[in-house]
């Protein structure tokens, strides 16, 4: 069994871009100015938990509970979130050739599933592993070593992990075994050991995978 784990944000979906457009509205329909629109979209840069929503609900002297704030935030972002049809296709040509997919993402259980939803990604992959949901997250190894295992497998030298993110999906992925391919976007670490490939977009990463399935 050969096995593709994919990062969600920024390697299946467009998380910044979903971001931006719901902080321009947000701002928009609270009175808030330009700075404070950046503010947000800075706070949320990385990852997003309903405790964020807290602190951002003090900091710019909001009216709505947190929990309604965290709420419409999970509902706007998965509205903002595209189909993306090269993804889909990409990973029905993998499972068609015998991989196994899953997708292995940190974040909040309620509105990675959002994305997963909106995206057209739920049921297009085998399995689904979301850092709140297994308790652990990238780049511990044990989140790739609990996705596979979702997969139905133990062994990760048999394993790919596709993403972004250099520490968390690359440098985990090779803490715990896995052959990776960095999607290019964010500066390279110099301390971190490259990856296995380097491409610009997820179809050329899944037309290495095929490559690399048939060796």
């Amino acid at each position: 069994m050969t096995i593709a784990l994919f990062d969600l944000d920024n390697t299946l979906i467009d998380r910044q871009q979903a971001v931006a457009t719901w902080a321009r509205a947000f701002a928009a329909d609270h009175g808030l100015d330009p700075d404070a629109e950046a503010h947000i979209i800075d706070a949320l840069r990385e990852r997003a938990y309903p405790e964020t929503f807290t602190r951002l609900r003090d900091e710019l002297t909001l009216d709505e509970p947190a929990a309604r704030l965290w709420a419409d935030y999970t509902q706007g972002i998965a509205a903002n979130v595209t189909e993306r049809t090269d993804a889909i296709e990409g990973i029905q040509l993998l499972r068609a050739s015998g991989w196994t997919v899953g997708i292995l993402t940190n974040g909040a259980g309620d509105i990675q599933r959002a994305k997963l939803a909106a995206a057209g990604l739920t049921d297009a992959v085998d399995a689904i592993a979301i850092s709140e949901e297994i308790g652990t997250r990238k780049p511990d190894p044990a989140a790739f070593h609990t996705a596979l295992a979702l997969c139905g497998s133990d062994r990760p030298a048999h394993a790919w992990m596709v993403g972004d993110n250099p520490e968390g999906d690359i440098g985990g992925a090779h803490q715990a075994g896995l052959r990776t391919i960095w999607l290019r976007g964010r500066p390279w670490p110099q301390h971190l050991t490259a990856a296995h490939h380097s491409v610009d977009t997820i179809t050329d990463a899944i037309h290495i995978l095929m490559k690399e399935g048939i060796q």
